[in-house]
């Protein structure tokens, strides 16, 4: 999922201080799961920015909703009247989703409240870690499953650097495993570290941001 925390309250502050009115939107899908966006983010936001002003003196009005998701044009349908109402929308989605709705209401400003981080996993309560660069050629069926684009600190594709200690990364020992320890490890417990003798060649980073931004299209789904 992608994972994403909220932005210092000063700096969403600063940036919702000029609008009168204001709708926080929050998203109901990847930014809940993290809790960073959800509906109770979004009331709790919403609540802060109400006390605050009203200790600055400040009259500003403050909606708040959430939408099953801010990537999908069809779930807005429910929120169009708000967004109408407000001379600007504070969104609480990733940074997918403030780009979307900014587009699909041209004439409103779309504010970020949140810092997108990466496609990540929930190892644990209160903890997710990156698993996914979202190069857009994926090579996890050489690695174990494991991709070294993410996981290892240089994203090397041929063995780990100088630096690994221990299974340890040379940029933080204590908390950050050797992505190509993680490989071994990984292959070995498959029975399948002979794949580790084939030569990887160089990543063709072209599938990724060479061109552009990156489109799909389903023929089979398009009029």
């Amino acid at each position: 999922m992608i994972v994403a925390e909220r932005k210092p309250f000063a700096e969403i502050r600063e940036m919702v201080r000029g609008p009168k009115r204001l709708l926080i939107l929050g998203c109901g899908t990847c930014v809940t799961v993290c809790l960073a966006g959800g509906a109770k983010e979004a009331a709790l936001l919403a609540s802060t920015l109400r006390l605050a002003n009203r200790k600055a003196g400040i009259k500003q009005v403050i909606e708040e909703a959430t939408i099953e998701r801010q990537c999908d044009r069809e779930f807005f349908e429910p929120v169009r009247a708000a967004i109408a109402r407000a001379d600007a929308v504070l969104s609480m989605a990733c940074g997918v989703g403030v780009q979307f709705a900014g587009e699909l209401f041209a004439g409103k400003p779309v504010l970020p409240a949140l810092d997108t981080s990466f496609y990540g996993a929930n190892e644990s309560v209160g903890v997710w870690s990156e698993r996914c660069v979202g190069c857009g050629q994926c090579v996890l069926d050489r690695f174990g499953g494991i991709c070294p684009v993410a996981r290892c600190s240089k994203s090397l594709f041929n063995g780990p650097c100088g630096g690994s200690k221990n299974g340890m990364c040379e940029v933080d020992p204590q908390t950050i495993p050797c992505g190509w320890q993680l490989i071994y490890d990984r292959l070995k417990a498959l029975g399948r570290l002979e794949q580790l003798e084939a030569l990887q060649p160089l990543k063709d980073w072209r599938p990724g941001r060479d061109g552009g931004p990156r489109k799909i299209v389903r023929d089979d789904m398009t009029p």
